[in-house]
């Protein structure tokens, strides 16, 4: 069953189309993840289906019903903003207990124990008569989560809640998304500019680019197949070369140079200009020997457990990433491989 469903929805602002067209339709219990660079129209259609936004043209339902007109408190929804919203002169309790107030959501007795509940359920019971301005950023950020939850709302929105903090708590703050969603199994849309993010928490990711779909999917679909050149340049660290294929027998071959040359895996059976994209893990480094490509080291990272490399095969960069075991040194000739099913060509 949908719990949100878009209809070829768009927004002007002025002759400026922001969203240009899009439909998609989200679970009742994923989690979708709006992905996608600055200026992409993500947290617009965020705020479209929260009703803060009115579409130009097309229709948003959410549950069974037509929202496409209703204000943001007719929808059902509960929204974290990325500032979180909380309101200084309430304690943490009453801020979480805001939303049951407004909406006259059960007794006075029930409201509390609901406030409790979700408290306990984001570890903060001990922090209940604390005011915001006594929080640190990821305590405000789990009040603001909790303050969302709690009317138990069709939708959960969330617009890069993350994005405040620091690498570290940003990363406990995942895992803990992660264990509230298993825990509440409500419906929930994330934004967010942070791939990484996105791989790690969503079921699906819907990636946008100038106000359009580019590429929706699992995690492990965006990351492994990207289709496009912004995919698979947005989607991590990948390499995408404009190389020639060219087919020998059976094999479709991608020409780095006269002499160095990759194999793709069978099923490719076109030749000529095309752009090929495989990831850094996917490239495998060895002393020079027989191989059908090698290459020259330019750059050597360390990066702990791993080291990252820029060799040159041919006219093309290529950035590989290989435990630290394996030790090259730059202007050292090494030999090239990548799997063949690991190259894909973009359209």
């Amino acid at each position: 069953m949908a719990a949100v469903v878009l209809n070829n929805v768009t927004k002007l602002f002025g002759e400026t189309a922001v969203i240009k067209g899009i439909s998609m339709s989200i679970a009742k219990g994923e989690f979708v993840s709006l992905l996608g660079p600055s200026g992409c129209g993500k947290t617009t259609l965020l705020r479209m289906i929260a009703g803060l936004e009115q579409t130009t043209s097309g229709s948003i339902i959410i549950g069974e019903k037509d929202s496409t007109a209703l204000p943001p408190e007719k929808r059902d929804i509960a929204m974290v903003f990325q500032s979180y919203a909380l309101l200084p002169h309430l304690n943490v309790f009453d801020n979480v207990m805001f939303p049951l107030r407004m909406r006259n959501l059960g007794t006075r007795q029930e409201q509390a124990r609901r406030v409790k509940d979700v408290l306990e359920m984001v570890q903060l019971s001990h922090l209940a008569t604390r005011r915001p301005r006594e929080l640190s950023g990821g305590q405000q950020q789990r009040v603001a989560v909790a303050r969302a939850v709690v009317s138990s709302p069709q939708v959960l929105l969330l617009d890069e809640p993350l994005s405040n903090l620091d690498a570290r708590l940003r990363e406990s703050m995942q895992e803990e998304l992660i264990q509230l969603h298993r825990q509440t199994g409500l419906t929930t849309i994330f934004v967010t500019h942070d791939q990484e993010e996105a791989l790690s928490l969503s079921d699906r990711i819907i990636l946008l680019n100038e106000g359009t779909i580019e590429q929706e999917g699992t995690p492990a679909e965006l990351y492994g197949a990207p289709t496009t050149r912004f995919s698979a340049g947005f989607m991590g660290s990948s390499n995408i070369l404009d190389v020639e294929l060219v087919m020998d027998g059976d094999a479709c071959r991608a020409m780095l140079s006269a002499e160095d040359v990759l194999t793709l895996a069978k099923g490719y059976v076109r030749g000529g200009a095309s752009t090929i994209t495989f990831r850094q893990e996917d490239v495998q480094l060895a002393p020079a020997g027989d191989s059908t490509c090698t290459a020259r080291v330019e750059t050597a990272i360390f990066l702990g457990s791993r080291v990252r490399y820029v060799v040159r095969a041919g006219l093309h960069c290529i950035r590989c990433l290989a435990t630290d075991g394996q030790i090259f040194k730059v202007g050292e000739t090494v030999a090239l491989q990548v799997a063949p099913n690991r190259i894909r060509v973009l359209d």
